[in-house]
């Protein structure tokens, strides 16, 4: 354990589980992916139950799922609308059309609740790492979560990569927790 860790009990503890309705998934800063080559899903917080609101900053687990929000299945991409991040990137909306029939199950989630002071953000922000590869990106679709629980605080890093490997280690921690049998079961939801 890192000195920061929380211990993970066997079975979720009060205020766990929380689950979420189904959340749109929206342009974030972009750093998951490109800075970081851990992709996110960002959501907005105002989407969150209040339950949300009273949550420590920090990184928690629990499971995902991810629904499209259209059934249209057109590749073109003039049909969806694209959003520029100010870095001057452009993130391109297609609703989740593009997901496969395995990015649409149950899967593992880190996510972390917080200012990222890394970064300096000025809001919270929710951010999702589903443990899982997706060939394409899916802004615009939906994804509905239970949070299970908590890693660690939020912490501030010297370098960047310091920062990847604590979150590579919160993955392989919360991986670990999810496949304890009072965590599995909490998968269907």
């Amino acid at each position: 354990m890192r000195p920061s860790d929380v211990p993970i009990p066997s079975s979720p503890t009060a205020p766990f589980p929380l689950t979420t309705p189904f959340c749109d998934v929206v342009a974030g800063f972009g750093r998951g992916s490109a800075q970081l080559g851990i992709p996110t899903a960002n959501v907005p917080a105002e989407q969150l139950p209040e339950d949300f609101d009273s949550l420590a900053l920090g990184v928690y687990f629990g499971f995902a799922r991810l629904q499209p929000t259209s059934n249209d299945e057109d590749d073109d991409h003039h049909h969806h609308p694209h959003q520029a991040r100010p870095d001057g990137s452009h993130v391109h909306f297609n609703n989740g059309s593009r997901l496969a029939t395995e990015d649409l199950q149950t899967l593992p989630v880190v996510l972390s609740v917080g200012m990222n002071p890394f970064y300096h953000n000025q809001t919270k922000t929710v951010e999702l790492h589903l443990v899982h590869t997706f060939a394409h990106d899916f802004y615009g679709a939906q994804v509905k979560f239970r949070v299970l629980g908590y890693i660690r605080p939020e912490l501030d890093y010297t370098s960047r990569d310091a920062l990847i490997a604590d979150i590579r280690t919160d993955i392989a921690l919360a991986q670990r927790a999810l496949a304890l049998p009072g965590y599995a079961q909490q998968s269907d939801f």
